[in-house]
């Protein structure tokens, strides 16, 4: 990162201690940065409409000072701290030239290096501390309070009170402070959360369960087995904590050339200095020297980036997509690999009845409303997917929720069972349900007067656009692989319909962002999620998509990218757009670079004096703002009415994803 970045410590901070000590900027204009950038730009505008209005020198003069100091107050300190520590980048040589600008009697051109420079750095810590603040948001899944049971008494604690051993109680619909294993009741238990389960899942005793994950309709004893500070949750806090910090030391794309340009660009003007003082006039090779270092001041380089990034991001906002940053906007256009989330990422996140199989001479209208109405009285979200098969609904009397298992009732006077395969036998249906489940579908079986009469399969169906989208990043050259906390026949059979062959199965977020990881390896991958469980690939990933703005804040806030809507089809638009405008900016910085390089020797033997070299400045600085203007050029995603996806049926406040 640049000098100026809060990242720019060697220890990064807790997330507590940082929530603590220092109020994250929400908007740009709380950013430091910026608003140095803006006091120093209001005393630059004094100084030049004073200039050209012929006023007093004194004016023009403390304006420009003024300027300087406010501009420069935003890099020059925390370059110093990093130079003591051997530390060098592009602020160093921006802190170089400004200094030789103000030896050689240009503060004016001092000035309006600081003011420049501060903006870059202005806009950078904006999106790091978005990020920063999606870490804190990991830390709401965990619960206020837990109830245990010590000396047979229920007592309320603060979950890092929780000792491994204690009894924990759980009741229905609250939310497991940490990890452990059930020792008495059955529920189905949504751990979307952790596992990316696209349904809830049935446990009983001996199950192991983890924070965050809500209890459904049962009372669970759980043994607990973590600690708060080392539950899933906090595992998942400390990765990307990690992550983060990683690429916050990471070096931007300015700073990886300074860093040789810097001490070669010293070293040149010593030695310019030192020979000419020992072969000419000592005062003239002196002030050539000094010329040289205004000449190697990365003035084009410093806006070149800044500018192409903000015009980028402004076009991609257009495009449905939200970039974090230049460094995000950089790795966006340099990704070759594509890792792909599947629940509410490649599926919609709204299961539905995909296969009714009958017996006994039932129809599929009958086992559907038999079904429909007994979970009409259910909370459980498969009930969402059955009922909305049905045009309409006649409740079942008498129904009971038998946990973990299923449900009982009376419907037109016959005692009638709804439930999951091994509570309910599925006898001539035996084949048809493993055929369900080989589809990667829940299967559930429906009984009438003792006798089952039907078998249906509720799945988390593909997005429309999910295979043209594959097919599209594949054409485009992306390697697309899938990461899945489902099991691995729905993976199969999902990955099979979509048309990605590498698959990856039943994983933990962990084990997502060990994987991430490998992948990373081979090339630079993006990891596309919309779930807390995703937040630790999301961070490891060279590149972090969230997908839909309805997705969880965390995943929002952890991702360096957001597709705001709803539309896969935006992702390879983005990539598109992000190559583009990655391509602008290296020619920007080749630019930049070339007029470096041209101005040096034509400085080193008085060609150019320092008026010549400052106008080729600021010439180029035009030059290099108008070709990065070309980045906000960019088409919106043309769709018709049919072509738009369906809205969640509802916020996914908890991060469904797999």
């Amino acid at each position: 990162m640049s000098d100026a970045c809060g990242c720019g410590d060697d220890e990064p901070r807790a997330v507590g201690e940082e929530a603590e000590e220092e109020h994250e900027p929400e908007r740009l204009w709380e950013v430091r940065e910026l608003q140095f950038a803006a006091i120093s730009g209001v005393f630059l505008l004094v100084a030049l409409i004073t200039g050209w209005a012929g006023g007093a020198d004194i004016v023009v003069t403390v304006a420009e000072w003024l300027a300087l100091l406010a501009g420069a107050y935003t890099f020059v300190p925390s370059t110093v701290k990093r130079l003591v520590k051997g530390k060098i980048g592009v602020g160093t040589l921006m802190t170089i030239a400004a200094v030789g600008a103000v030896l050689l009697g240009e503060v004016g051109e001092a000035a309006m290096l600081a003011f420049l420079f501060s903006i870059s750095e202005g806009l950078e810590e904006y999106s790091l501390a978005r990020t920063r603040r999606g870490l804190r948001a990991l830390l709401s899944l965990v619960p206020d309070q837990a109830t245990v049971l010590r000396d047979g008494a229920e007592v309320v604690v603060e979950p890092g009170e929780l000792r491994v051993g204690d009894l924990m109680l759980v009741k229905p619909g609250e939310r497991l402070a940490t990890d452990g294993v059930i020792r008495e009741g059955r529920t189905a238990l949504d751990v979307s959360a952790i596992t990316g389960e696209s349904v809830p899942v049935e446990a009983g005793p001996g199950g192991d369960v983890f924070a965050g994950s809500i209890n459904g309709t049962g009372v669970l004893t759980v043994e607990v087995t973590t600690t708060a500070e080392d539950n899933s949750l906090a595992r998942i806090v400390k990765i990307v904590e990690a992550e983060q910090s990683r690429k916050g030391a990471a070096q931007r794309l300015a700073d990886r050339i300074a860093k040789p340009l810097v001490p070669g660009v010293m070293v040149a003007a010593a030695l310019i200095a030192a020979v000419g003082s020992l072969l000419g006039d000592p005062l003239v090779w002196i002030e050539r020297a000094l010329v040289v270092l205004v000449a190697a001041s990365p003035c084009a380089l410093a806006i070149s980036v800044p500018v192409t990034v903000v015009a980028a991001i402004g076009a991609s906002s257009k495009l449905g997509v939200l970039v974090k940053g230049g460094a995000a906007l950089e790795a966006l256009g340099r990704v070759r690999g594509v890792a792909l989330d599947k629940t509410g990422t490649l599926t919609a996140n709204r299961p539905a009845v995909i296969d009714v199989a009958t017996t006994g001479g039932a129809s599929r209208e009958q086992v559907l409303d038999v079904a429909a109405a007994l979970e009409s009285r259910s909370e459980h979200p498969l009930a969402r997917a059955i009922l909305a098969a049905v045009d309409k609904v006649d409740p079942a009397s008498d129904v009971e929720a038998v946990t973990g298992a299923g449900l009982t009732g009376r419907y037109e006077g016959r005692p009638v069972r709804l439930g999951r395969p091994g509570w309910l036998e599925a006898g001539p249906l035996a084949a048809d349900v493993a055929r369900m489940q080989s589809a990667g579908a829940t299967a559930v079986l429906v009984e009438q007067d003792g006798q089952v009469i039907g078998a249906i399969a509720v799945r988390d169906e593909l997005r429309p656009e999910a295979a043209e989208v594959v097919a599209q990043l594949r054409r485009d050259g992306y390697h697309v692989a899938m990461l899945t906390g489902d099991n691995h026949a729905t993976a199969t059979a999902l990955a099979k319909d979509v048309g990605i062959d590498a698959v990856h199965a039943e994983l933990r977020p962990e084990d997502k962002a060990a994987l991430v990881k490998q992948l990373s390896a081979q090339r630079s991958t993006a990891m596309v999620g919309d779930g807390v469980n995703d937040a630790p690939a999301l961070a490891t990933a060279d590149l972090g998509i969230a997908m839909g703005a309805m997705g969880t804040d965390v995943a929002i806030e952890t991702a360096d990218v957001a597709l705001m809507g709803e539309d896969l089809r935006h992702l390879p638009q983005a990539f598109t757009h992000a190559r583009r405008a990655r391509s602008i900016m290296l020619q920007n910085v080749g630019l930049s670079l070339a007029i470096v390089v041209g101005l040096m020797p034509l400085a080193l033997f008085g060609v150019l004096g320092l008026a010549a070299v400052v106008l080729v400045h600021e010439v180029a600085e035009i030059v290099v703002i108008a070709n990065g203007v070309r980045a906000g050029r960019a088409k919106p995603l043309a769709l018709t009415p049919g072509d738009r996806p369906a809205p969640r049926t509802q916020p996914a406040t908890v991060g469904a994803s797999s």
